[in-house]
């Protein structure tokens, strides 16, 4: 709990103690993935995904693999981080799990200087519209910003736009990058 608490003010203070649980109770996959988390959220690559393996391991539950992939491309192995859109379980993630890990392994597309791969992915990751789910507006939002970097402007502001409609809890500054486009 300690851990949970000063994740987002405190990451180093929270990953002290989720290290301190750890040590009491390795085998228990939410005190793996808390310690995953919180080294996650300080920077500490490669033991963020070391203990989020290990609650996977232990839970079954993929629901960090988004995260998973993202410490990849942190440690500069983008092409592993590839792998992680192959992985079985992907069709059956929740709908805003799956866009994070859309939005990641693409990433690592741009990483490699495939921009044109990347925007292959998320073409293929679903960019309806007309029936957006939770993730959408990040997954918009990233899917915008690899338009302008592709030079695509006037997509990218539609993007925008609807990453903007759809962006409830104000997570993106999606309305100011389509109004600095135009």
């Amino acid at each position: 709990m300690a851990a949970g608490q000063a994740i987002d003010t405190d990451p180093k203070k929270a990953l002290e103690h989720a290290r301190a649980a750890r040590g009491r109770g390795a085998r228990v996959a939410a005190v793996r993935e808390a310690t995953g988390l919180a080294a996650y959220h300080a920077g500490e690559w490669a033991e963020a995904l070391s203990e989020l393996r290990a609650a996977r391991r232990i839970s079954g539950d993929p629901s960090h693999i988004a995260v998973m992939a993202d410490c990849e491309r942190a440690l500069g192995r983008p092409e592993r981080a590839l792998k992680a859109i192959e992985d079985p379980v992907v069709p059956k993630l929740e709908p805003s799990i799956r866009a994070e890990l859309i939005i990641v392994v693409a990433g690592a597309r741009r990483d490699l200087n495939q921009l044109d791969a990347a925007l292959a992915t998320f073409e293929r990751g679903g960019l309806d519209t007309k029936n957006p789910k939770p993730g959408s507006a990040r997954l918009w939002y990233a899917y915008a910003d690899a338009l302008v970097a592709a030079g695509r402007t006037q997509e990218a502001i539609q993007w925008f736009g609807a990453a903007a409609k759809a962006d409830y809890d104000d997570e993106t500054d999606a309305a100011d990058r389509a109004a600095d486009l135009l």
